[in-house]
């Protein structure tokens, strides 16, 4: 009898060996160096033209993507669909998606507070391009240093450590049972 649940979750998937439900790594990744390209370049577009007008559908457009991620699950995001298939012939590297989600929601206020800058409150250029600079660096250390920022968020304001996270960096999951090759293997002390 199978035992998954009959409806999939919001965010991840339910991977056999995992106790949480996963995002595929690579495709956030992947997705990121996606909005990071973006990003950069309308910056240095708005940076050359002095204003932040290059820099709002930018600002949009990603912010359309952190909410879709975030209210109807990463299967709705446009970058992760197109991370997805980029990396589609390479083997996942599941992480839990829990810690994706506070990263998600980090760079959706970021995105709402430049937006909001840039349009309703009328903010100095500078501001615009500190805060855009801020999403833009978060960009950059998760595609290019798989560093999770969504897991120090979630070991701050969560109940529940992070569990899964990439390349190992929680410390949480000892164990590491969807890695281990024997179920009865114990480890030697000497």
């Amino acid at each position: 009898m199978d035992d998954r649940p009959l409806h999939p979750p919001r965010l991840g998937t339910i991977v056999s060996g995992y106790e949480i439900p996963v995002i595929n790594e690579r495709a956030v990744r992947a997705a990121a160096g996606l909005l990071f390209l973006g990003g950069i370049i309308a910056y240095g577009f708005a940076i050359s033209a002095g204003s932040p007008k290059a820099l709002q559908p930018f600002g949009i457009l990603f912010m359309i993507d952190m909410m879709l991620r975030i209210s109807l699950g990463d299967r709705w995001s446009p970058s992760l669909a197109l991370g997805r298939l980029i990396v589609g012939r390479q083997s996942p590297e599941w992480v839990g998606a829990r810690q994706k989600e506070y990263a998600w929601w980090l760079g959706f206020g970021l995105a709402l507070v430049s937006c909001a800058g840039m349009g309703l409150l009328a903010a100095p250029f500078w501001i615009t391009l500190v805060l855009c600079g801020l999403c833009l660096l978060l960009l950059f250390i998760e595609t290019a240093f798989g560093i999770c920022v969504g897991c120090t968020l979630q070991s701050l304001f969560d109940k529940t450590a992070p569990r899964y996270c990439p390349g190992d960096s929680c410390g949480t999951d000892p164990a590491h049972t969807h890695l281990s090759t024997s179920s009865s293997a114990t480890p030697s002390t000497r």
